[in-house]
């Protein structure tokens, strides 16, 4: 009969964990003079294992040590049938039984850890246009308070890799920590990669059936606020707006707001329903939003609002130049309208976070 154990677990410095256990076991059995004997033993186990990285670049524990000291032993027998020598044999012998016996729990236990660590590596979507995956940078550093993961982050969008705008930096000093708390820190390079994996995603012909409540996409429209090209554009005729990433977003964090700066090209083309469409001209925009954090279904969600359009520049025309200033606010529209919730229905699956040992970031606060 093994009684429930009682473990102790502390971090080693410079190295992984140690553990202590006291384990009770009760062993029962006919007795060499007739009935039932029983026999309760008390033993400390003492174990240690260094925390690595294994190919893969997921942690993993490595047994070091275990050594295993007998507390005491008790038997139902009277002491006159149990002389001193035979306690002596029976300690002796329990001592070299019994790390035979309890060390290879500490490997099962070791091995069954290793095992949720790998899920920490898998490869997740992200969107429906690409893939992420976390790895160990390099090995974990332990304290005698917490231990520190050095994470990279690679991502695809399909099938290609995506780099970071930068290289990934050091790890900053960590904030203080709070007890039984786990604490997570993306940086803003990262969620710029991530979002423009996301943003792969939303690539929207925007026409008047996509802007309700808008003035109508029609070239008359455009006529009136560009007269220079009123007299060269077909009479009221659809029109359609494409909008396309042009480079990586760039995310901003500071402690009281974050934003993002899309840059993207939004091409004009006119839809005759009797012929091809025809490109009429493309803009360079870039959009200045404020993003909010939050965690939902184990992701970080993030929710974009339009703040202006800090750049609207005629990039290529088949119409000529021409002054692209009285565009920008329909066009702010527009994107207020239909793109921005396109992303951010895009953004509403989240970011994938890391699975490490079964982490509930539904309780977590950003």
């Amino acid at each position: 009969d093994l009684r429930p154990p009682v473990i102790s677990l502390s971090l080693s410095p410079g190295s992984g964990l140690f553990m202590a256990v006291l384990v009770r076991i009760t062993i029962a059995g006919k007795s060499f003079i007739g009935g039932t004997m029983e026999m309760a033993l008390a033993a400390n186990l003492t174990a240690g294992s260094q925390l690595g990285q294994d190919p893969a670049g997921s942690p993993r524990l490595s047994p070091t040590s275990c050594h295993v000291a007998l507390v005491s032993v008790k038997t139902n027998l009277p002491s006159s049938m149990l002389p001193k020598v035979m306690s002596k044999f029976l300690d002796s012998t329990l001592q070299k039984v019994l790390p035979g016996l309890l060390c290879p729990a500490v490997d099962a236990v070791l091995n069954l850890v290793n095992a949720k660590f790998t899920t920490m590596t898998a490869e997740m979507p992200l969107g429906t246009a690409g893939t992420l995956q976390y790895a160990l940078l390099a090995p974990p550093v332990t304290s005698d308070a917490f231990i520190e993961l050095g994470l990279k982050t690679v991502l695809h969008r399909e099938g290609k890799e995506v780099g970071l705008l930068t290289a990934q930096p050091a790890l900053a000093p960590l904030p203080p920590k709070r007890d039984a708390a786990t604490q997570l820190i993306l940086s803003a390079d990262f969620l710029s990669a991530a979002l423009s994996v996301l943003q792969a995603s939303v690539n929207p012909e925007i026409s008047n059936t996509t802007v309700l409540g808008l003035p109508l996409l029609v070239t008359t429209t455009l006529g009136a606020l560009i007269p220079e090209i009123s007299a060269v554009l077909p009479p009221s005729q659809p029109l359609v707006i494409e909008m396309r990433e042009a480079k990586a977003p760039v995310v901003t964090i500071t402690p009281e707001q974050s934003f993002v700066q899309l840059f993207s090209t939004a091409e004009f083309w006119v839809s005759p329903s009797d012929s091809a469409p025809e490109s009429l001209f493309v803009l360079d925009v870039h959009s200045d939003l404020e993003v909010q954090f939050a965690v939902a279904e184990e992701g970080l969600r993030l929710c974009l609002a339009l703040q202006s359009l800090s750049r609207v520049a005629l990039a290529s025309s088949s119409l000529g130049t021409f002054d692209e200033l009285p565009l920008e606010g329909a066009l702010a529209d527009v994107i207020r309208v239909v793109y921005v919730p396109s992303m951010n229905r895009v953004l509403r699956g989240g970011v994938p976070l890391p699975d490490l040992l079964g982490i509930a970031y539904g309780r977590a606060s950003v």
